[in-house]
């Protein structure tokens, strides 16, 4: 199964044809691996970011290659109700490929659809866990906390690292995180190290739950920052 879409479909165009045609390519991960969606705001604001997260997403695959491997979905949503998802896949160099092919384009968030395509997901088979990257939040967060608190009951905690530190931003992400039982965490792109260690941890967590991220914590600070930041499950 290749690419497709986060309901509703969008529109048509070049760049979302070349992106199904490089996700069709993609070998899957093998099943057993622990699964990850990566979700990435891709509005305009956020070029800057998206072309860091293309050089560092592969940090995410290699923090866990020595405890089994991890598979990891790409969402990302721009635009007019743009929102796509690739397949499952093990391989960092297929991520890249998807990603280098996409440019922020204006519009508003689509958390919710995010957040509703990580819990039907996770109706067909265990995600260990929801990377959200974004530095706004524009929709109503009495939703998104409802389908945040879904996720907790299935097990997907929502990460959420925020790019800078927008207040309706911050509050919305902290509530999602809360409400699933994943942590809240800001970053600088001019700090590129921040978002890298904020993704290893997630990795790290996804493939082996709290025990291995507070092993983890133990030499690796901002390891320890996201631990500290979790909600207690």
């Amino acid at each position: 199964m290749g690419e497709r879409s986060v309901p509703p479909v969008p529109t048509g165009e070049a760049a979302v044809a070349a992106f199904l045609g490089e996700a069709r390519r993609l070998a899957p991960a093998t099943p057993a691996a622990p699964r990850l969606i990566f979700a990435l705001d891709a509005t305009m604001s956020r070029q800057p970011t998206w072309d860091l997260a293309c050089r560092l997403q592969a940090e995410m695959f290699a923090a866990t290659a020595d405890l089994g491997g991890l598979a990891v979905q790409l969402v990302y949503f721009r635009g007019f109700s743009e929102c796509r998802a690739s397949r499952f896949v093990a391989d960092p160099r297929a991520l890249t490929g998807l990603m280098t092919g996409i440019h922020c384009r204006g519009g508003l968030t689509q958390i919710g659809r995010v957040l509703r395509h990580a819990r039907a997901e996770a109706g067909k088979g265990p995600v260990k866990a929801l990377v959200l990257v974004g530095d706004a939040v524009e929709e109503d967060l009495d939703g998104l906390c409802a389908v945040a608190g879904e996720l907790r009951l299935l097990g997907v905690p929502a990460f959420c690292f925020q790019e800078g530190g927008e207040p309706q931003a911050a509050t919305g992400f902290a509530e999602i995180a809360r409400l699933s039982g994943g942590a809240h965490a800001r970053f600088d792109r001019d700090a590129p190290a921040t978002l890298a260690g904020l993704l290893r941890a997630a990795a790290v967590y996804a493939a082996r739950g709290l025990d291995g991220l507070r092993l983890a914590a133990r030499e690796d600070a901002v390891a320890r920052r996201l631990l500290g930041a979790m909600t207690p499950r």
